[in-house]
């Protein structure tokens, strides 16, 4: 049943995607390679330069390159800031 329940999780975090720029911690922290450093530096991006307008963006992010994007790319959305 664990083993079912975890399959069930895994594949259900496959199809979900996080919306970089309204996301919270504990979403932005369901990627690959964020904990709660990079999350609050997410945060605090947004916060200074305003919403992310295209994925590459999050390369401005110290700790933050090409390989994280790389393996994210699909499950990183990105919704305009009104």
């Amino acid at each position: 049943m664990k083993i079912l329940l975890a399959a069930l999780l895994s594949a259900t975090a496959l199809f979900c995607s996080v919306d970089i720029n309204h996301a919270t911690t504990e979403q932005l922290k369901s990627l690959n390679g964020i904990g709660e450093s990079k999350a609050a530096k997410i945060a605090a991006y947004i916060e200074k330069n305003g919403c992310f307008k295209k994925i590459e963006e999050l390369s401005n992010i110290k700790g933050i390159g090409e390989g994280f994007i790389s393996k994210n790319r699909d499950l990183i959305k990105i919704t305009p800031c009104n």
